[in-house]
């Protein structure tokens, strides 16, 4: 675990056209940070997340250096 993360808040969506509107299209709810080899291994440890015990799922994205 890199950063254990935090919940999100309030959110909204800006679309290209510069409108917006409330909620985040994704729906994310919060974020924690891992080291992992590949999005792969990255997916296997996210396995261990408590979230999936109450019924919740986890995406699993790589971070790209920029």
């Amino acid at each position: 675990m890199v950063d254990g993360g935090s919940p999100f808040g309030a959110s909204c969506t800006v679309a290209a056209d510069g409108s917006s509107r409330d909620g985040g299209q994704a729906g994310l709810t919060g974020y924690s940070v891992i080291e992992a080899v590949s999005v792969r291994d990255a997916a296997d440890k996210a396995k261990g997340c408590p979230v999936l015990a109450s019924g919740g799922s986890v995406e699993v994205y790589e971070a790209i250096p920029m």
